[in-house]
């Protein structure tokens, strides 16, 4: 899955700002992610190797901000040249043409195109109502069609533990499919201790911690838990809804931090 273009020109940024989603929602063995950014020639190399490639971007034809065009595969047989094309000026049209010669056999053949119109450019601006809106969208086609499959079913109800110097453990594969960050936070609500995953350290929050060679990760929640005394394993489960996991701490009441 590979996002382009620019974060700073508002609705141009439309492909990095939906990989980065996908990204907070957890990414499934199998799948990448790629903020691929105004960078085409890095996109291409990206490519490499992979067996299925969908690209999200902005578009600006003159149609109404928000729509959405899906371009297939078998669509992308004529390509921009790339004879006398500057670096500033790639498009994903050109990463996909430069893949193809750059990459020869190893450039995937089975590659999608979303492309969302944009209402406006402006530098510093955050993406406009229509684009958001046709965003979701396109994420939720995405994590249907091409990301779904890939999740193990039954992962959604994973154990965690609570240990007796107030740290919470999560294996490695739960750790490295929900929290590729190593960045949490926090917060006690409706019974349960919620886990939100962050972008990364500078987002503050919680670090999860290596514990073990095999990668299975703790943190500390100790002062987040308060006075409740909390020890042994739990279920947990994923909330979609949340983006979050779900930890039911027990029937004591009044739990909310």
């Amino acid at each position: 899955m590979i996002g382009c273009g620019n974060l700073l020109r508002g609705d141009d940024g439309v492909g990095p700002v939906l990989v980065r989603h996908l990204w907070e929602r957890g990414v499934p063995d199998g799948a990448k992610l790629v903020d691929g950014g105004t960078a085409g020639m890095d996109v291409a190399f990206q490519m490499n190797g992979a067996r299925r490639v969908v690209i999200i971007d902005a578009a600006a034809t003159g149609s109404a901000p928000g729509t959405t065009f899906r371009v297939p595969g078998a669509e992308l047989a004529e390509l921009p040249p790339l004879q006398g094309l500057h670096t500033h000026s790639f498009r994903w049209d050109h990463a996909i043409a430069f893949a193809r010669w750059a990459l020869g056999d190893a450039c995937p053949t089975d590659i999608t195109v979303f492309l969302i119109e944009v209402d406006s450019v402006e530098m510093g601006a955050d993406l406009s109502e229509p684009v958001a809106t046709a965003m979701e969208e396109v994420l939720s086609i995405v994590e249907r069609d091409y990301l779904a499959p890939l999740r193990p079913a039954g992962r959604r109800e994973v154990t965690v533990e609570f240990t007796a110097d107030g740290y919470l453990r999560l294996d490695a594969e739960l750790a490295a499919a929900r929290f590729p960050s190593d960045a949490v936070a926090a917060v006690v609500r409706d019974g349960a201790l919620w886990l939100i995953p962050l972008r990364g350290p500078r987002s503050g929050g919680l670090l999860l911690k290596q514990r073990t060679p095999a990668g299975d990760r703790s943190l500390l929640v100790r002062e987040v838990l308060m006075d409740l005394a909390m020890t042994g394993v739990r279920g947990a489960s994923w909330d979609d809804d949340q983006s979050a996991l779900r930890i039911p701490l027990g029937d004591e009441p009044g739990l909310d931090r």
